[in-house]
């Protein structure tokens, strides 16, 4: 593996990687550009990943944080799509515990409503035996009050409880990154795709621009596959066909300590009768999630409406009323864009359009358009089997492990479950982050489970380009702490300026830049003007 991801290796290596010939370019950091890149990788491919912002910058870093089979999708009869997600959770679960863990959901029943028990529990039934294993259970009311205090109780009867699983999507991403660059894929950020190169009918490379530097470059390759959500229709030939549906999903992050709660909680919005969810992450409690077509630029950094904020307050309002949630307890928000295909019918509610993915390919170029986190894996392989033919290769196994075992000694000084945390998030990486664990210390970040260390780590190692990069994805604390952790910035400054390699200026410019986009798009609209 390269050494330490840092500004002056990118310089240095820019130029060079520009110059080698590859076997496959992927355009995209997010977790399908990642999971391309580590299949390829592991297979011994001459293999880059492009990303014109940062790694897992887009819908990646903005979902609703869930790795699970869709239960709606058993509903709209996509059998093959849940069936798949069950099981790549399952394998997630397995292969990354820390990073990626189960999370028990409960659905509250209420006389008159939809679905009532009997339906759900038929529903659950098939998820399960998609799965292989049961894991759902119902609860009278009784026994529901004590499990899930503070639900509304009017009509209640009842609710059932199963098991989906929950992670750090950004944090999902750079572990699957770190797994394709230890097997030999390059990767960098800060470089935006401006066209493909075209020759004799088929796609030969592309062109790039450096955001840092506005420096052009021109890259080679067999194949060039895209994975760039809602960025699908940019590059690629269109032939009036199929197009991305740019959906945007909000939600609202509350201190833990103003609505605790031990177990997700699925439930239909009375306006709409679309699911909602109130559940724990990160030490926080999320309400999610929006629907609706996204009708701002793609390039500028989504975020929450006014229309939004209560719509999600109405939700939580509806399901905890004694609760009292307001505007004021909200710590922080995201937008993320969905990138769906769309259907084609102009009428249909966002909602109600498929979640399915297609690969549209030409020569020398394969696109994927749609598509889950959860099964990332599968996308990967697939796009690879496309990509294959174009290079005379063929693609003989269906991939191994996306994490390799860790075998990690105990660290001094850490809990057993911080430690299993850091493996999750870390893996093969976890040997470079023991040091600064022993300059540093094992201090938590104010009231979050991050340690300072892994600010110093994601500054030496993680290809930081802006503040943003260490805040709202590297690490959470720009969401998890009170107006986007300003307070801590001093501190922040001091492990990291160095470390990043930032003169005075260039911090009290990333500093101001940061404050800004936090200020517009993480916080409430009502603050962001």
């Amino acid at each position: 593996m390269t050494a330490a991801w840092n500004a002056a290796w990118r310089e240095q290596e820019l130029a060079e990687l520009a110059a080698r010939d590859w076997d496959l370019i992927v355009v995209g950091g997010g977790i399908s550009g990642v999971g391309i890149l580590r299949e390829a990788a592991r297979r011994g491919w001459r293999c880059l990943l492009i990303e014109q912002r940062d790694f897992a910058w887009g819908t990646s870093s903005r979902s609703s944080k869930m790795v699970h089979g869709g239960l709606r999708y058993i509903a709209k009869g996509q059998f093959k799509l849940t069936r798949d997600s069950v099981h790549e959770r399952q394998r997630l679960l397995g292969e990354a515990p820390g990073l990626v863990d189960p999370l028990s959901f409960v659905m509250p029943h209420y006389q008159g409503q939809f679905p009532g028990p009997k339906v759900f529990g038929s529903l659950l039934r098939v998820y399960d035996a998609l799965a292989g294993k049961r894991t759902h259970e119902y609860f009278p009311k009784a026994a529901l009050q004590y499990l899930a205090p503070g639900l509304k109780e009017q009509q209640l009867q009842g609710g059932t409880r199963f098991f989906d699983a929950v992670t750090d999507d950004a944090r999902l991403v750079m572990r699957v990154l770190g797994e394709a660059r230890a097997d030999g894929g390059e990767a960098l950020n800060g470089l935006k795709v401006l066209e493909l190169t075209r020759a004799d009918g088929r796609v030969i490379g592309l062109q790039a621009e450096d955001s840092e530097s506005g420096q052009r470059y021109q890259f080679t390759a067999g194949v060039v596959a895209q994975a760039t959500g809602a960025w699908a229709d940019r590059l690629r030939k269109q032939d009036g066909g199929e197009h991305i549906r740019p959906l945007r999903g909000s939600h609202l992050l509350l201190p833990a300590w103003r609505l605790p709660l031990a177990h997700a909680f699925s439930f239909m919005h009375a306006a709409d009768r679309r699911p909602v969810f109130v559940f724990p992450w990160e030490g926080a409690t999320v309400i999610g999630t929006t629907d609706l077509d996204h009708g701002d630029d793609i390039d500028l950094e989504a975020r929450i409406s006014s229309a939004e904020v209560d719509y999600l307050l109405s939700a939580c309002a509806q399901q905890f009323p004694h609760a009292g949630i307001g505007a004021n307890d909200v710590l922080s928000t995201w937008a993320g864009v969905r990138p769906v295909v769309a259907s084609g019918a102009a009428s249909l509610k966002p909602s109600d359009e498929k979640r399915e993915h297609v690969l549209w390919t030409e020569p020398g170029s394969v696109t994927l358009a749609g598509g889950k986190l959860t099964t990332f894996r599968l996308l990967a392989l697939e796009v690879l089997n496309a990509c294959a033919p174009m290079l005379g290769k063929t693609i003989s196994d269906q991939g191994g492990a996306v994490f390799r075992p860790l075998i990690a000694e105990p660290i001094a000084g850490l809990t057993a479950g911080q430690q299993r945390r850091l493996a999750g998030r870390y893996g093969c990486q976890l040997p470079l982050l023991l040091p600064l664990l022993e300059q540093i210390g094992s201090d938590c970040v104010g009231a979050t489970d991050t340690l300072w260390a892994e600010l110093a780590f994601a500054a030496e190692h993680e290809l930081v380009l802006h503040l943003d990069d260490l805040l709202l994805r590297r690490t959470r604390l720009g969401l998890l702490l009170a107006h986007g952790a300003t307070e801590f910035l001093p501190r922040i400054r001091e492990l990291c300026q160095a470390r990043l390699g930032w003169g005075d200026a260039r911090w009290q410019e990333e500093q101001q830049r940061y404050l800004s986009l936090w200020q517009r798009c993480y916080s409430l609209p009502s603050e962001q003007e």
